[in-house]
């Protein structure tokens, strides 16, 4: 009797334990199938919303610079990386990122400059409607709008912003520096200055046609030249 109430406890011990690890296993893959659903769900509705947006962004890669840290075991190296993201139609942004590898320090500073972008108005949808200064610690840009056909005169990091931002004729001038990130911030900051003859009369309120005609400009050519402007 008791060598079988000692087979009994032995085989309800094992089975308890069989049906312990049948529910565990039961209970992680439902968890797992879960997670897995909910991540294909979240990848399907951010692909949605990109399709949805259509916004083609022009990207322009300014600058990598790869630093060293000297560590016990030798030196382990990064990169930063510095980006001006553009729709070609008056918006334009940059953005920093550091990482490992230069493709990650590159899509970091992307996703930057696209949430940091600023809209500026432009003159015929090709210049800027004035001039404009713009200064970043020792680095000092000047903008000037220039007539059709000029094309962009500008160095290497501010030629990357103006063809983002869709501007075709524009004449640059830098002096003091030539650190690409001091440039870029400089040119945003005189960007940044630009306002159109909309915004004014808006402001002051007053009619655009007002404002071009100052001056003893025909009125005529005023009204025909505010008709003209879109922003």
């Amino acid at each position: 009797m008791a060598d079988e109430l000692l087979n009994a406890g032995a085989e309800g011990a094992t089975e308890g334990r069989e049906g312990g690890r049948g529910r565990g296993r039961g209970r992680g893959g439902e968890r797992g199938d879960g997670r897995g659903r909910g991540a294909r769900d979240g990848r399907g509705r951010r692909d949605e919303r990109r399709e949805e947006t259509g916004e083609e962004l022009i990207e322009k890669l300014v600058h990598i610079n790869r630093v060293s840290k000297t560590v016990k075991g030798g030196k382990r190296f990064g990169f930063a990386a510095l980006v001006v993201v553009g729709d070609g139609k008056g918006r334009a942004g940059f953005g920093h990122g550091k990482a490992r590898e230069v493709p990650e320090a590159i899509a970091k500073a992307t996703a930057a400059a696209k949430k940091a972008m600023v809209r500026v108005p432009l003159k015929e949808g090709r210049t800027l409607h004035h001039d404009g200064n713009g200064h970043f610690g020792a680095g000092r840009v000047t903008l000037r709008s220039a007539p059709q056909g000029t094309g962009i005169i500008a160095g290497g990091p501010m030629r990357a912003v103006f063809e983002s931002l869709g501007v075709a004729d524009v004449v640059t001038k830098s002096v003091g520096t030539s650190n690409p990130y001091n440039m870029i911030r400089a040119t945003f900051e005189a960007l940044g200055t630009q306002t159109s003859p909309k915004a004014v009369a808006q402001r002051r309120g007053k009619k655009i046609a007002d404002l071009l005609g100052r001056g003893g400009a025909d009125k005529a050519a005023a009204e025909a030249d505010a008709a003209a402007i879109v922003e």
